[in-house]
């Protein structure tokens, strides 16, 4: 189960890393031709180590970090219409698999199997 965990929330992360670099370059830029919004990828960078690596307080606060990304995913869902609202549905579902990997992680032991 921890194997699970560990892998849920490291495809989670990267995957929510690559949507958010496709979304604000490619599909549905604020701007034509991409917009700053896509500095938003970088704050994603800093626990991706941690994660790959296993690291229990890695998984402990990027379990409270990944919230800002479901809010955000939450409000432009809302908000926005067309394939940026299908893209902050995908943004929300991301960042509960990853919240719920990484707490199933540190609650089985959180040592990288």
């Amino acid at each position: 189960m921890i194997r699970v965990a560990y892998f849920g929330a490291s495809a989670s992360l990267i995957a929510l890393v690559l949507l958010c670099l496709a979304w604000e370059l490619w599909l549905a830029p604020l701007r034509p031709g991409g917009s700053w919004l896509v500095l938003k990828a970088l704050p994603l960078l800093l626990p991706l180590r941690g994660i790959l690596a296993g690291r229990r307080y890695t998984y402990q606060w990027a379990s409270l970090f990944i919230w800002g990304y479901f809010i955000e995913g939450v409000v432009r869902a809302w908000s926005d219409t067309g394939a940026s609202r299908q893209l902050a549905l995908i943004e929300i579902a991301l960042s509960l698999i990853f919240f719920a990997s990484a707490v199933a992680f540190v609650r089985l032991g959180g040592a990288r199997p």
